[in-house]
């Protein structure tokens, strides 16, 4: 159980996940995964400054679905994020992430995308990997802080109706 957070957040680190969740789950590292952020050097530092001098590693989706056995069985705590529903639908492909929990943080507004909650834009594709997740096994709700109430994926998915916050 040393992944203590697998988390889609469009931000990847700020003020919610380093303080938010990282206060709370204590985590030794956080591992960033991104098929552009892990050929970015320059982009890599402005992360590792955005997270108060945290153990970080920048790796694509292919990568962490090679590595993620050896982040399961290592002692230090982490929290694995992605930018977008795709990515993580990708690492979870073929059960790799069954049995997990996925949490959804921070989706924004943006073209095509219906509000869910206030933190939590989808678009149709969005949707389609919401529901490629669940048959993988892997069950995902909605909660952007630790005391905020856990919105399970059945609210998320019912079309035209705003779930309470």
């Amino acid at each position: 159980m040393p992944i203590v957070l697998y988390r889609v957040d469009e931000r990847l680190i700020h003020g919610q996940v380093v303080i938010g969740w990282g206060h709370q789950l204590r985590p030794g590292r956080f591992v960033l995964v991104d098929d552009d952020l892990s050929r970015s050097a320059w982009e890599q530092e402005l992360y590792r400054l955005g997270a108060a001098g945290s153990n970080m590693e920048f790796v694509s989706v292919d990568e962490a679905r090679d590595r993620i056995d050896e982040w399961r069985s290592a002692p230090e705590r982490t929290i694995l994020l992605t930018r977008d529903l795709g990515a993580m639908r990708r690492l979870a492909a073929g059960g790799l992430l069954a049995g997990e929990k996925v949490n959804l943080g921070g989706i924004h507004h943006g073209p095509d995308r219906t509000e869910v909650l206030s933190y939590l834009h989808v678009t149709r594709s969005d949707r389609d990997d919401l529901r490629a997740l669940r048959e993988e096994g892997v069950e995902v709700s909605a909660q952007d802080l630790p005391d905020a109430p856990r919105v399970g994926l059945d609210s998320l998915l019912k079309e035209g109706e705003r779930p309470s916050e």
